[in-house]
């Protein structure tokens, strides 16, 4: 039957995010935030989920006297989404 798709892949933001990060070797929070059209509050919680899951490191530095956060996407955020692509298609594929 249909499978579970993940619950933290399965939210918008957290899903846009981990695509994103898919495609580049890293991104700074405000490239994600202009790409995502999110508040920085919102994303920044979303970002905290996704690292507590393991599937994003976060490195916060500072740049010109600026804080600067860059998120890299991890070999275990990788798989999920793969999985969740995967399980995704399922519900496609379903013959009737």
């Amino acid at each position: 039957m249909f499978k579970d798709l993940n619950p933290i892949l399965h939210s918008q933001l957290r899903l846009a995010v981990v695509s994103i990060l898919i495609s580049v070797k890293e991104a700074e929070f405000t490239y994600l935030r202009e790409k995502t059209d999110a508040t920085a509050g919102n994303l920044s919680v979303q970002i905290n989920k996704l690292k507590e899951a393991g599937y994003i490191d976060v490195t916060k530095t500072f740049k010109d006297n600026y804080p600067q956060t860059i998120c890299k996407i991890t070999p275990q955020g990788v798989q999920a989404f793969e999985e969740y692509v995967r399980d995704l298609q399922s519900y496609l594929n379903i013959k009737k």
